[in-house]
């Protein structure tokens, strides 16, 4: 296990919160496709925090609250004021027997979505009840893409408030659309910008308009998604791209790329979280594990040696936008 590394913090916008250049996505610990066992939750953020992870990204909608309730209890005794927070506002749970969605553990709840102002609160609130904690450092409006307006008039209403008061620290958007997301931004003051799966080894269109736009805007981004949901972890027919299963096309080109990282003696998962963070508008990079062994090998890709000849091969090859920013 990784043990005592220190890693580099980046404020977000003009704000006073700071994020580790690498957090944990906690949406798998909720369950996500699979179940986890509650005891291995707990070694998996606690892994992260013995590497030097300091941000953590959690929202009602990961397991109905479970993924809340286990980031939560495994951070009780860590010193509080060294995490991060990042929390999702825009869902509510509502009573719901059986499986739902992508989450393997039922618990008699689901999310749906409430971009109302008043839902708002509703769910800062009882988002804080179930992490165990008083506060959060970073409120995101979850997946507004098809309810803009709504979640302008309401959710970010209320974020706003909540930050005027220093009850949350930042705000932003947690998106996977790149159009949408830039529509959001350019409407309102916001802080940052998680956006998943748009900024990759694959998949570059957020250079076209968004990542330009927070430049401008003074937004900081956290770029999720790093692995396209598997295919740049393990990239073989039947894997997953952007949670559904992925096309031979992409298969291909993810293998192509993995050749030219091997030329190089790099790990393409190396490859894959390291170049999202090359790109001048990105603060952090957030890696989902679910087991410690995953977020030890997270961490060791994260920092393993990459030449710049790497970056121009693949540019060379066609396999990365020749506008892509890299070292």
């Amino acid at each position: 296990m990784a043990t005592n590394r220190v890693l580099p913090r980046h404020r977000l916008g003009d704000t006073d919160v700071s994020v580790t250049a690498v957090g944990l996505g906690c949406a798998p610990i909720g369950g996500l496709f699979s179940p986890v066992d509650p005891a291995e939750a707990t070694a998996t953020v606690k892994a992260a925090w013995d590497g030097g992870i300091r941000h953590f990204d959690t929202a009602p909608h990961y397991g109905a609250g479970l993924s809340e309730e286990r980031l939560g209890g495994a951070l009780v005794g860590l010193p509080r004021d060294e995490a991060v927070i990042s929390d999702k506002l825009g869902r509510v749970l509502v009573e719901h027997e059986g499986a739902w969605d992508l989450w393997a553990e039922p618990n008699g709840k689901a999310s749906r979505f409430d971009f109302s102002y008043e839902a708002a609160f509703e769910a800062h609130r009882d988002s804080l009840d179930r992490l165990g904690l008083d506060r959060v450092e970073i409120g995101l409006i979850h997946d507004p893409d098809d309810h803009r307006d709504e979640a302008l008039t309401g959710t970010y209403r209320a974020m706003a408030e909540l930050r005027a008061e220093g009850r949350i620290g930042a705000i932003g958007v947690g998106m996977n659309s790149t159009d949408a997301a830039a529509d959001m931004l350019t409407r309102a003051d916001f802080d940052v910008a998680l956006i998943a799966g748009r900024y990759t080894l694959l998949d570059q269109s957020a250079l076209d308009r968004l990542y330009p736009t927070c430049i401008e805007r003074g937004v900081s981004v956290i770029a999720a998604g790093v692995f396209n949901s598997g295919v740049l972890a393990d990239p073989r027919p039947g894997a997953t791209f952007n949670y559904t299963a992925v096309d031979s096309k992409l298969v291909d080109k993810a293998l192509a790329i993995e050749a030219v990282c091997a030329r190089h003696d790099v790990p393409l998962r190396a490859a894959a979280i390291q170049f999202p963070a090359t790109h001048p508008a990105v603060a952090s990079v957030i890696i989902g594990a679910r087991t410690a062994a995953e977020v030890d090998d997270a961490l060791a890709m994260s920092a393993h040696p990459i030449p710049a000849a790497l970056w121009r091969d693949l540019k060379h090859a066609g396999l990365l936008a020749e506008e892509a920013p890299t070292p």
